[in-house]
């Protein structure tokens, strides 16, 4: 199997490159790509150096699967040149996952329906995928009708230029400097802002009508109804949402623990509560504060988080080749 990454040195890209070796995908060879300003910067893969590259018709023949870890604008003027190559493009950005004809896939949820692809696979929104991880053990005991969330979303799922922001912030508030956002529309240091991605429908923005338009599409529930609120908050990594549903018909408490246990992907934390630090760096979702819910009638309240780099990103992409195999 021959393998590329587009955007192969940003967050997503570099972590692409991680999971590959450690999910032990056997990939004969493996080219990068990125931006002209990253031509043959080397990164190291199973022990090799590996020269980043452009991608072109040329550099792109003969490729089995590319993976994608860059703008929705990049990846759709990419995708003719990756049909041409014949090779099967798994997209981490917002540019399919909506196509009738493109699976939305977190592997633990609906792995099947990447077989069904016809060359594109698209991997859903961090924030998403870390809920339905959490949501997904409910719903196969009862189909979710709705669901309330409010999304706590690390500085990290802006990229490498958040992570900085938000260390250039502290250190100039510490010295007395004046705060300057440039990635985030307000001060990120010390503060939360209820607000990401571009106002889109009746005052909500795109990154919370994803949880609704992603999460009907992967939990194969098209009437479901979700209300979602989205803040970034001063964390590095891990995103962390707090939830509401309520299902056809009642789930216990006992019920969602016990589903949440048995469920691939999923830690359930009894003792104490999930958080960013604890889930950063790995590829489980946390899963605690399961709890009846005070408003819908027999349902849910619960907490989850999740490393929104690796599980809601690049470890989920690389998951991903699994269900292509065989």
């Amino acid at each position: 199997m021959k393998i590329g990454i587009l955007g192969a040195t940003g967050a997503v890209g570099r972590q692409m490159v991680e999971c590959l070796e450690e999910q032990n995908i056997q990939a004969e060879e493996l080219r990068l790509f990125a931006s002209s300003r990253s031509i043959g910067k080397l990164m190291r893969f199973r022990g090799q150096e590996i020269a980043v590259g452009i991608a072109d018709a040329q550099s792109l023949s003969g490729l089995d699967i590319v993976l994608g870890a860059v703008s929705a604008d990049l990846a759709r003027e990419m995708e003719p040149l990756i049909r041409k190559s014949g090779a099967v493009f798994i997209d981490n950005s917002r540019a399919f996952r909506l196509r009738g004809d493109v699976p939305l896939v977190v592997p633990e949820i609906n792995g099947a329906d990447a077989r069904s692809h016809h060359g594109i696979i698209a991997n859903p929104n961090c924030s998403t995928i870390i809920t339905m991880m959490a949501a997904a053990p409910i719903a196969r005991l009862s189909p979710i009708t709705k669901l309330i969330a409010s999304t706590y979303q690390a500085v990290s799922g802006a990229g490498i230029r958040g992570l900085q922001e938000l260390t250039e912030e502290v250190a100039d508030l510490s010295s007395g400097k004046p705060v300057r956002p440039s990635v985030f529309p307000a001060q990120i240091a010390f503060n939360c802002i209820p607000y990401i991605g571009s106002e889109e429908q009746d005052g909500y923005t795109s990154e919370e009508m994803k949880m609704q338009n992603e999460g009907r599409k992967i939990l194969h529930l098209p009437e479901l109804k979700v209300t979602c609120t989205c803040v970034r908050v001063p964390v590095y990594r891990s995103h962390s949402i707090s939830f509401s549903l309520q299902c056809e018909r009642p789930v216990s408490v006992a019920e969602a623990k016990e589903a949440v246990r048995g469920f691939a992907g999923d830690r359930l934390i009894e003792e104490g509560y999930p958080m960013p630090l604890d889930t950063s760096n790995q590829d489980l979702v946390y899963v605690g504060r399961i709890r009846p819910d005070l408003v819908f009638e027999g349902g849910l309240s619960m907490f989850c988080c999740g490393d929104q780099i690796r599980k809601g990103a690049a470890s989920n992409a690389v998951q991903i080749i699994r269900c292509l195999e065989g």
